[in-house]
């Protein structure tokens, strides 16, 4: 049965039901698991056309929201026809918010009066869900996948075609202004419905700009969710289509998903114009007198010009659609899954069936190293923050075990304690509606797949891992620690923190250091600054040991440096994870080490002590807060669950979340004390005393006799309790804390003369073991030699 034709108007935007359309999808969008982040710098204000890819139902009524959140700018978009027929409630709904069909008869004309009006218009170029993610062709040709056909066919022009028919109206409209044909100008502002002719000229000066965008969705699931269950309840049979739909979708609105909108560099079709098309265009802009004239020129040309126009018109607009959606899918959020699957589909294309866990997951991490000075990549933000990405080369990564446990649950690889198997169905043809479900790394490597530097950084690295230096990884893993205090110093600017931020008065850089001295002595120096401050507590010593030829390592406790915010989101086991970090990175330099700690610093150097590294030849713990002079301490542990406890029954955050602080060194250490880390501070105290009986190498223990924070009898708790004989305590005559920054009472002077002792001591150590070899060789008949 043919359709009725629609009629040649269409409904203008209802702005009072457009507006309620937000606020209510404002509402839903709190509710629903998924996180939305735009990457936009000025593309949102200059853009009218955006277009972008199409992977699930739900992105279709995002960047309407995403536009008017931004600008304040109502924007159209296409539907298809079939949501039309009939005056249904959801017909008149999508009429009245500015959707119009596919198959208007004036479908462009509609949509550039909208241009022309100040709105925007939303386009989805691939025409329908891309599933697969698959957009290039085995020549390496953009193309999708069509439903219709079962066959591979091209984008859509239809955007390039609407820009540039806007761009031949507005140099109509600049021609009648030069012409002075105000009458014709007038019935212009009229049939747009504009307040004036200045609106209209300006409207015709602007430049028709097509912004690409890119929408990417992290992680993508496959597992039962909510909404699939709750459809179930009522309907019976879902078919495979509904069910892949529920489960994949569902997934991304429900269940954490971050949703990455990345919009690129504006496309303005006016620019790929041979010089040809403009004189044509000037010949002939003056015979249009409507939008429709514009938009026939295919279909009914009124002469050769506008028959050669037309021609010159379709072939720019596959040269636009080339630009555009190239752009679109340069503008691909990475993230570790698709550094995964671009890996596993090389080494299969390559016939390597397995791959080895440890070199996965370094080649994972040399990738992400690489690709952090790409600037022409856009990486998640997982891929930056170290906290996330970290742990890879350990196999501890959460967001590489999620990847992980779907694979194996799909039947794609096989997990074994020393390599992974990949397995056959990796490479099998998957039907488009179930490829979501049946092999996601294909999805994702297709996804990945136009940015082709991906791909040769990962093979680059796959390659790099049989001869990667230690000292190249080590570089690698200290860039991470100052991305780390980078990445926490954003975060924690945020507005809500200004209430505690804006009081802190600390200058001086927190940066963590590594100092390579001019002439090496091969040992090295771990140093750990205490609470509240950062490594600049210890950066002036540091300078002071380079000088003597050691390597030095100023590690940041996480959490410090930043803001009190930052130190009260962490637990002690989260400072010492920085504290085994720098020690990991002093070691590719250097084979024996000593590790140098002040306050809880200290605490910290001595619990790294008890776990028996060979590379720690020797200790010094400064004024290490075994027990405190202020009798309010003993309250922490009820003050902290206290706050706690309000924390879980409300929406305040406690009775009391930090306390002032008067530091002896204000240009370092922060002003406030938050409850939480004076309450870890007494748990790591509390690990003492299983750590110091298991320390067995040389310890110097120092203490001021009038210290204002830390009770001197901590000194001889500490000396009483250390498993090791080889143990020093040094009283000095100081009233400050802060002896080590100061060097009050010669502390580092004392500390050398400590430090050249172990020295010495490893040295014989060393020498007796080679004379020790030598006497053996010497007992040996000489053919055993």
């Amino acid at each position: 049965m043919p359709r009725v034709p629609y009629p040649d108007n269409w409904s203008d935007i209802d702005t009072a039901l457009y507006k309620r359309s937000i606020k209510v999808f404002s509402s839903v969008k709190k509710m629903l698991g998924v996180k939305l982040k735009l990457h936009a710098d000025t593309q949102v204000q200059q853009g009218d056309i955006f277009l972008f890819n199409h992977f699930s139902r739900f992105e279709t009524f995002i960047p309407q929201f995403l536009i008017y959140e931004k600008t304040g700018a109502y924007s159209c978009a296409i539907a298809s026809g079939e949501f039309f027929q009939g005056d249904t409630v959801l017909a008149r709904y999508l009429r009245n918010v500015g959707v119009f069909p596919h198959d208007h008869q004036r479908l462009f004309p509609l949509l550039a009066e909208q241009i022309l009006r100040g709105r925007k218009v939303i386009v989805f170029p691939e025409g329908g869900m891309v599933k697969d993610r698959r957009v290039m062709d085995q020549k390496g040709h953009y193309s999708v996948y069509s439903r219709l056909t079962g066959e591979r066919r091209k984008h859509h022009t239809g955007p390039a075609v609407l820009a540039q028919g806007l761009e031949a109206f507005k140099a109509t409209i600049r021609n009648a202004y030069t012409d002075k044909d105000y009458d014709q100008l007038l019935r212009w502002k009229e049939d747009l419905h504009l307040d004036s002719l200045d609106q209209l000229l300006t409207a015709a000066l602007k430049p028709t700009l097509i912004i690409p965008a890119n929408i990417t969705f992290y992680p993508i699931r496959s597992d039962e969710n909510l909404l699939l269950t709750s459809v179930e309840l009522f309907a019976d049979g879902l078919n495979l289509r509904q069910t892949e739909e529920l489960l994949i979708e569902g997934n991304i609105l429900l269940k954490n998903t971050d949703m990455d909108v990345r919009m690129g560099a504006p496309v303005d079709p006016y620019k790929v114009w041979h010089w040809w098309n403009r004189y044509l265009l000037g010949l002939v802009a003056s015979e249009f007198r409507t939008l429709d004239d514009v938009f026939a020129l295919h279909a009914r040309p009124r002469n050769w010009k506008q028959k050669m126009l037309g021609s010159y018109f379709k072939k720019s607009a596959a040269a636009t659609r080339n630009q555009y959606m190239e752009e679109i899918y340069a503008n691909v959020t990475i993230n570790l899954s698709h550094l995964a699957s671009t890996l596993i589909m090389h080494c299969i294309e390559n016939g390597q069936q397995q791959i080895e866990r440890q070199r996965f997951f370094t080649t994972l991490y040399i990738a992400v190293k690489h690709l952090q000075n790409n600037t022409k990549i856009n990486l998640h933000r997982s891929l930056l923050n170290p906290i996330d990405y970290s742990d890879l080369i350990t196999g501890t990564s959460k967001r590489f075990e999620q990847f992980i446990s779907v694979a194996i649950k799909n039947g794609l690889i096989l997990e074994y304690e020393e390599y992974y198997q990949f397995l056959p169905k990796l490479l099998e043809e998957h039907d488009f509606d179930n490829i979501r479900l049946e092999n996601l790394i294909a999805v994702y490597d297709n996804e990945a797949e136009p940015i082709t530097a991906v791909r040769k950084i990962m093979v680059k690295a796959l390659a790099e891992f049989d001869h990667v230096d230690p000292q190249r990884l080590a570089a690698w893993h200290f860039d991470d620690e100052c991305r780390d205090l980078s990445w926490e110093r954003h975060l924690y600017s945020k507005a809500h923190f200004d209430d505690i931020n804006e009081n802190e008065a600390a200058s001086a850089d927190p940066s963590p250091f590594f100092l390579q001295p001019e002439h090496d002595n091969g040992i090295g120096v771990l140093l750990v600054h205490g609470l509240l401050a950062s490594p600049a507590e210890t950066r002036g010593y540091g300078e002071y040991l380079v000088k003597q030829g050691y390597t030095v390592m100023g590690v940041r406790l996480k959490g410090h440096g930043s803001s009190p915010y930052a130190l009260r989101d962490q637990n002690w086991q989260d400072w010492y994870a920085s504290v085994q970090r720098g020690f990991n990175i002093l070691k590719a330099h250097c084979s024996r080490i000593f590790v140098t700690g002040f306050s809880t610093g200290g605490a910290m150097a001595l619990k790294l002590a008890s776990e028996g590294h060979p590379q720690i030849i020797g200790v010094n713990a400064i004024a290490v807060p075994l027990k405190f002079l202020n009798p309010t301490f003993m309250l922490v542990p009820l003050l902290h669950g206290t706050n706690k406890l309000v924390g879980w029954v409300s929406a305040y955050e406690g009775v009391k979340r930090f306390i002032e602080n008067v530091p002896e060194n204000p240009n370092i250490n922060y002003r406030h004390t938050p409850i939480r880390s004076l309450y870890e501070l007494r748990l790591l105290v509390d690990d003492m005393d299983e750590v110091l009986p298991l320390i067995a190498i040389p310890v110097f223990v120092v203490y001021a006799d009038q210290d204002p924070i830390v009770s001197i009898k901590s000194a001889q708790e500490i000396f009483e309790k250390l498993g090791t004989p080889r143990k020093q305590l040094k009283i000095i005559n100081a009233d400050r804390h802060g002896i080590l920054l100061h060097n009050l009472g010669n502390t580092w002077e004392m500390i050398d003369d400590f430090m050249a002792g172990c020295i010495d001591e490893t040295n014989q150590d060393t020498a007796g073991q080679s004379r020790a070899s030598e006497i053996y060789l010497q007992t040996l008949p000489e053919s055993s030699r």
